[in-house]
């Protein structure tokens, strides 16, 4: 769950869609392509990495590796769990559309306020947080490949709950065994892992 509060007000969601970058051997991954990123991404894990796309929109990344060790993971949608009335302005859309307000980076940082202000911010306290899950959910996993690059776009990297509807683009996948706290069965032609 990301948390961010802003101006007094708290806003949240179900992390429901991710992408992986890797280091320098990822072409896709600013470990790679982009040298100022590379402080940030070889350093601890659990920071906030925020940069712009295309001079658009923010996106939020969480660094997940150990120091000396890059990577990290795009947060791509996300499940409105509190503050929606501040999502949905922030946003600029009607309530109506509660499932979509965060879906996609650009959206999940418009409704959560993230800027470049939160870039290198620690994750574990402070204003933006990822926290745990707040209790057991019933889902499955399914896996693809990255949306949005030009590098590295065969690699399987992007992970999202099937079938859920904040999901920002559905696409070819392989459903992974084992996930959520208990296993569904693969949706119609799906793929194993």
């Amino acid at each position: 769950m990301v948390v961010s509060r802003r101006d007094g007000v708290r806003t949240a969601g179900r992390i429901v869609e991710t992408e992986a970058y890797l280091g320098p051997e990822d072409g896709a991954s600013h470990a790679a392509i982009r040298p100022g990123s590379r402080a940030l991404l070889y350093g601890a894990g659990g920071h906030a990495y925020v940069f712009v796309n295309y001079g658009v929109h923010y996106c939020l990344n969480a660094t997940a590796n150990s120091a000396g060790r890059p990577g990290c993971v795009l947060i791509r949608a996300l499940e409105p769990v509190a503050g929606v009335a501040t999502m949905t302005r922030r946003r600029g859309v009607r309530a109506a559309a509660r499932q979509r307000l965060a879906s996609g980076p650009g959206n999940v940082t418009r409704a959560l306020g993230v800027s470049l202000r939160d870039n290198g911010a620690d994750l574990t306290r402070g204003p933006l947080v990822i926290l745990p899950p707040d209790l057991p959910r019933d889902f499955t996993i399914a896996r693809g490949p990255r949306i949005g690059i030009t590098r590295a776009v065969d690699l399987p990297l992007r992970f999202w709950i099937a079938g859920h509807p904040a999901v920002s683009r559905r696409g070819p996948q392989t459903i992974l065994r084992g996930t959520g706290s208990r296993s569904r069965p693969p949706a119609a032609g799906a793929r194993r892992a």
